[in-house]
């Protein structure tokens, strides 16, 4: 009998579906970055500005919960791996054309940028807090530096909320992914999220009503970038207006419009516009809606993404 080779080329989704290596880890860990990102850049804007007291959700909690929740998606990432113990060699070189590069030394760089902030943020405005002798020695040193180390984590906050969009606008493979927009959007998803766990920190109602209204901004450039976004892959090539369709009768388009479009950004803008109006009181529905919101969005960007790919379907 002759022998029979076969070629497989992955274009037919029975023979060869789409592969899922990226779960929930990856996901926390896109949230917690821009989160982080969101809280740094807000924060530090606050401090680099310090014109009157300052909101102590702006003042301490702020620079003091970015590196807990930079921890926990550092945390996520790494049961991810599938080799953890070799992660160190991510720092023995750095690949200017690789995105998880530059990916490992930013998180290198914000680490201790945002511990030193919250130390030196924390001792000047923060609750007193005893602190063994060196420690309470680098927390003297970041507060006399407080001004400058938060123009700092503004602009790692920028690159770290940028990159969590990039890693994946960096796989050509995945035509979802495939838009410059990817990394903006994650940015100012972050930038959301931040503005609404700072408003959920708060106490003061009237800072808590100032962080809102930035919030609803965000919400609406947010909105805004999603939309271009949805054009781009709709106007594009054969495999960017079939990966649109995952959002627009395929198998995403309920999670997306109900998760993502409705519940984390549509309602949130709604109850606050209606409180701003007098309509409506002041709750926490509307922050903890953008939280959730942001997690849909990177969750179902990472999942669609994933299931999305050049060829067509036979």
């Amino acid at each position: 009998m002759p022998s029979v080779e076969v070629s497989v080329l992955g274009s037919n989704a029975i023979a060869g579906p789409p592969l899922q290596i990226w779960g929930w880890e990856i996901g926390t860990y896109l949230f917690a970055g821009g989160l982080v990102a969101g809280l740094l850049v807000i924060t530090g804007f606050a401090h680099r500005r310090g014109r009157g007291p300052m909101p102590a959700s702006l003042a301490w909690w702020g620079p003091a919960l970015a590196p807990v929740l930079l921890t926990a998606g550092m945390l996520a990432l790494f049961l991810d791996l599938e080799h953890r113990w070799h992660a160190f060699r991510f720092y023995t070189t750095l690949r200017l054309t690789a995105p998880m590069s530059w990916g490992a030394w930013i998180l290198l760089l914000v680490y201790p940028a945002s511990v030193l902030f919250a130390l030196g943020a924390w001792r000047e405005f923060g609750p007193p807090l005893s602190l063994p002798g060196w420690l309470a020695a680098v927390s003297a040193w970041a507060e006399r530096r407080r001004v400058p180390l938060a123009g700092i984590n503004i602009g790692l906050g920028v690159a770290l909320g940028l990159y969590t969009g990039l890693l994946l606008s960096a796989f050509g493979a995945r035509p979802l992914w495939n838009s410059a927009l990817l990394g903006p959007l994650f940015l100012i998803s972050g930038l959301s999220t931040g503005a609404a766990a700072l408003a959920l920190l708060e106490s003061s109602e009237p800072d808590r009503e100032r962080l809102s209204a930035l919030d609803l901004k965000l919400i609406g450039a947010e909105a805004a970038t999603l939309a271009l976004l949805l054009v781009g892959l709709t106007t594009g090539g054969a495999a960017q207006r079939a990966a649109s369709q995952l959002f627009l009768g395929g198998s995403f388009t309920a999670l997306f419009w109900v998760a993502v479009v409705l519940a984390g950004l549509a309602m949130p803008a709604l109850l606050e516009l209606l409180h701003r109006l007098g309509r409506a009181q002041d709750t926490v529905y509307a922050q903890v809606l953008v939280l959730l919101g942001g997690f849909a969005l990177r969750m179902v960007f990472l999942l669609a993404g994933q299931a999305s790919r050049w060829g067509t379907m036979q």
